[in-house]
């Protein structure tokens, strides 16, 4: 997956809290998000507002949230662990762990494998 459809299948799926978001799409949308909330940052300071950066922040909420909860699910975790980042620093060590490893290579309760089926093992001999 790349830049341009992890960034747009994100923001389509801005309110789906179901399904797999496999590292790919998740970390290319981290990467859009910073790209976004830089370049706001830099039209404020040359407009001398705060607007634009809080319209964008605004307006990448609910898509962060979603991606990172089909990420844990893509990890077999629920995506009640999200709330574990209100724990000031180790919360947030603990999700992006969560996001650095490794999804589950087959299917799991939370849907099909994003990458596709995995071939299934070799028969014994």
């Amino acid at each position: 997956m790349g830049f341009g459809e992890a960034v747009s299948t994100c923001f389509k799926k801005s309110v789906v809290w179901e399904g797999r978001a496999p590292r790919a799409e998740y970390w290319w949308f981290e990467l859009a998000q910073l790209l976004i909330i830089v370049a706001a940052l830099i039209i404020d300071q040359i407009i001398g507002t705060g607007f634009i950066y809080i319209i964008a922040v605004i307006a990448l909420i609910l898509p962060s949230i979603a991606v990172l909860i089909r990420r844990l699910h893509d990890t077999d975790r629920s995506g009640w662990w999200f709330w574990i980042m209100i724990l000031p620093i180790i919360g947030s060590i603990v999700i992006l762990v969560f996001t650095l490893i490794a999804g589950d290579e087959g299917d799991n309760k939370y849907g099909p494998n994003p990458y596709g089926s995995v071939a299934p093992p070799p028969p014994a001999v």
